[in-house]
């Protein structure tokens, strides 16, 4: 996510807080590289707490002076892969603030300042003219994970009702159902980890969000047996599932495109997680596998992932070619990228990991990198998120086996 621009031009690799051994045997093992993982996205989380005015602890994106306050979609990608290094008073603390911070219009937030004042725009408010599009829909997770692990239902009594809110709150077309950023100089900014490309017109990933958020607040809904809304928000998330399948799909690429008026690129972390919450349907997930397969070294480095195919950028981006949003490589998607690939080659998701990790031991898990260059090490969002989807391609295999 778009910070402080000074610090996010200067940043360079000083690995203030990087107790990594060069002398770490590189994994030879899938499971040997998860192993790793684990312990090291436990490690960072912990590392990055900080603690709010209100005393509440908060962990933010990166671990040490960086990212400056607590940010809502990192905090859930690390709920995704590493819930259990949280305590249940951590977890309910962290969900209190973020839904008590829901704007009265249903907004969610992008991020809240150590001090409790709440950020509805990225760039600490400056980017867009309205709240970013993904935040109602990481909300809702943050309450899923939170819930699943505490199994508080008092809790979950006292914050449904919010979470329905922020919900119906979310921009969308009346035509499609899709997440939506009108086609106006800068309406708002996408999915916070494109949140410098200024997309417009239906957009895919706050999409593929939504529908993912659906399902988990009618999972919510159904244990406070409230059946009836339970069926609608279900409904919802299927039917916006298949305009996706419909609206994004470009059968000529084997790709789901990232949006529909402006920045039409085709999207590989778009395309991977539409597979991996079962979304593109059997044909759309096989040719996805086959591309990223077909070309695996033009869009993966040392394990992380372009967000666009080679040689391609966004068509309005805030960023320059080849750095952050825009031509880098990052980890956040590999757990979706490997899920995917495993499809057509389990071999190859392997090594993916492995190498991922092989990175990591020797320049920290970063926030992106490119060539030689390797920027924010202690990155939480890259150790924990790809746990997701590596467990989950692990527990289909061994579904497959049986």
């Amino acid at each position: 996510m778009f910070r402080n621009v000074i610090l996010f031009l200067s940043t360079t690799v000083i690995m203030s807080f990087s107790p990594i051994s060069m002398a770490l045997a590189a994994p030879e093992t899938l499971t040997e590289a998860v192993t790793w993982l684990e312990t090291e996205s436990h490690r960072l989380i912990r590392a990055s707490k900080r603690t709010m005015k209100d005393g509440a602890a908060a962990f933010p994106p990166q671990v040490g002076i960086g990212y400056e306050a607590f940010w809502l979609r990192d905090y859930a990608y690390t709920l995704e892969g590493s819930i259990d290094s949280y305590s249940d008073k951590e977890l309910l603390d962290a969900c209190k603030l973020f839904v008590r911070n829901i704007r009265a219009d249903g907004a969610g937030v992008d991020c809240v300042k150590f001090d409790g004042q709440p950020i509805y725009k990225p760039g600490f408010g400056t980017l867009g003219d309205n709240p970013v599009a993904d935040g109602s829909q990481f909300t809702v997770a943050v309450a899923w994970h939170t819930y699943q692990k505490t199994q508080n239902s008092k809790f979950l009594k006292d914050i449904i009702d919010a979470l329905v809110k922020t919900m119906n709150a979310v921009p969308r077309n009346p035509q499609t159902g899709l997440v939506h950023i009108k086609d106006t100089d800068w309406d708002r900014c996408p999915y916070g980890f494109t949140d410098t490309v200024r997309m417009q017109g239906d957009v895919l990933f706050c999409s593929l969000l939504y529908v993912e958020a659906g399902r988990r607040l009618s999972d919510l809904l159904n244990v406070l047996n409230r059946k009836d809304e339970a069926i609608y928000w279900k409904s919802e998330a299927e039917t916006v599932a298949e305009s996706i399948r419909n609206v994004f799909w470009d059968s000529q690429v084997g790709l789901f495109r990232a949006a529909t008026i402006r920045c039409r690129e085709h999207h590989i972390w778009g395309s991977a997680f539409a597979v991996y919450l079962g979304v593109a349907d059997e044909s759309q997930s096989k040719a996805i596998a086959n591309y990223f397969r077909d070309h695996y070294t033009q869009i993966v480095q040392k394990g992380q992932i372009r967000h666009l195919p080679a040689n391609t950028y966004w068509e309005k981006s805030q960023t320059a070619r080849d750095t952050y949003q825009n031509g880098a490589f990052w980890a956040t998607p590999t757990g979706w990228f490997v899920y995917t690939l495993d499809l057509v080659d389990p071999k190859l998701a392997d090594q993916t990991v492995i190498d991922l990790v092989t990175d990591f031991q020797k320049n920290g898990a970063c926030e992106w990198v490119f060539d030689e260059k390797v920027k924010l090490p202690n990155y939480l969002a890259s150790a924990a998120l790809p746990l997701a989807g590596i467990r989950t391609m692990i527990e289909k295999r061994s579904a497959n086996a049986s």
